[in-house]
């Protein structure tokens, strides 16, 4: 069986703030022909999500507050790419503005699609390994957070009990666990 893409016929901005968020209404023909007029898309950055793990096998994480998160929820490393930035070079000026932490061992562990039907960005996820304290961060982040060095057992315990509480957060930790595991690394 032959699958049908779906293709965009028309698109038009309904909401533009600046490299946030835009919000846009298209025209798109669905693989059976139909054609829908106002199917809404977003159009958000995409952004960098790093799990890194220090010399001595410590979990850089946050825990956090954010404006769409009840309470706190732990966290990777992550930010905004900038336009035309590379991902990995995203990852690691995040990294080292977060947490004053640099490393050269850096595993891709995907880019994925945040919603597949109405877009929102791409999430470029990365596992970096043999990080090392270089500087002092340099974050200019609005929420308020709280550096973690955890433990394996302590990271694992966390992601069990839902305390990563934004799915691309917690795929991150997974992916990074699962590479792990499979690499047969203890840290």
């Amino acid at each position: 069986m032959e699958l049908r893409p779906f293709k965009t016929l028309s698109r038009r901005t309904i909401i533009d703030q600046g490299p946030y968020l835009t919000v846009e209404s298209h025209t798109v023909e669905w693989p059976d022909g139909q054609v829908i007029s106002d199917w809404p898309w977003i159009v958000g950055p995409d952004a960098a999500i790093v799990l890194a793990i220090t010399c001595d096998g410590k979990f850089l994480c946050f825990r956090q507050t954010k404006y769409a998160v009840e309470g706190t929820s732990l966290a990777p490393v992550g930010g905004m790419i900038e336009p035309g930035e590379d991902p990995l070079d995203g990852a690691n000026r995040e990294l080292l503005e977060e947490t004053g932490f640099q490393s050269t061992d850096w595993i891709d562990l995907g880019s994925y699609r945040v919603d597949p039907n109405r877009g929102v960005g791409i999430r470029h996820l990365f596992l970096a390994r043999d990080a090392q304290r270089v500087a002092e961060p340099s974050n200019d982040d609005i929420e308020d957070q709280e550096l973690l060095h955890l433990a394996r057992e302590e990271l694992e315990d966390a992601l069990r009990s839902g305390e990563f509480r934004v799915l691309s957060w917690a795929a991150t930790v997974s992916l990074a666990l699962q590479y792990l595991a499979r690499s047969g690394e203890k840290d």
